[in-house]
């Protein structure tokens, strides 16, 4: 590598650096908020109602505060006993703050998805986290 790509290669993962520092300390003030549900179902042997959840679950792609979201059901990963992959789906969301997660409890189309899938679970667990 010659001394000018050399700097140029250090000069470009310098900023990258100070670009990812400056990103992370900009979403830590911003405080947004991760918002994850585990869903057991009623009947967690019927493919049916799994397809049914999954499919209620994606509806709520459609809201515009969500910044990003997976769905997803248990991996199969190593049995270990802090592994718990007793839940049949969950839905893990990004939202910029507080008052985007309060829109998407509130928005039509989750009052919907409740509407249309809740008979389907048995019990549901959420846990929201924000920066420290």
């Amino acid at each position: 590598m010659n001394t000018q790509s050399r700097r140029t290669f250090l000069a470009t993962a310098s900023a990258l650096t100070l670009g990812v520092t400056t990103s992370f300390a900009m979403k830590k003030e911003n405080s947004p908020l991760v918002h994850h549900v585990f869903f057991w179902l009623k009947n967690p042997s019927s493919k049916a109602d799994l397809t049914k959840l999954l499919d209620g679950l994606r509806s709520l792609e459609k809201i515009e505060t969500i910044k990003m979201i997976h769905i997803g059901v248990p991996a199969s990963t190593e049995k270990r006993d802090v592994v718990d992959n007793s839940y049949s789906a969950s839905e893990l969301m990004f939202f910029d703050d507080l008052a985007g997660q309060k829109t998407y409890q509130d928005h039509p189309i989750h009052l919907k998805f409740i509407e249309n899938c809740s008979h389907l679970w048995e019990r549901v667990i959420v846990y929201d986290t924000i920066n420290v």
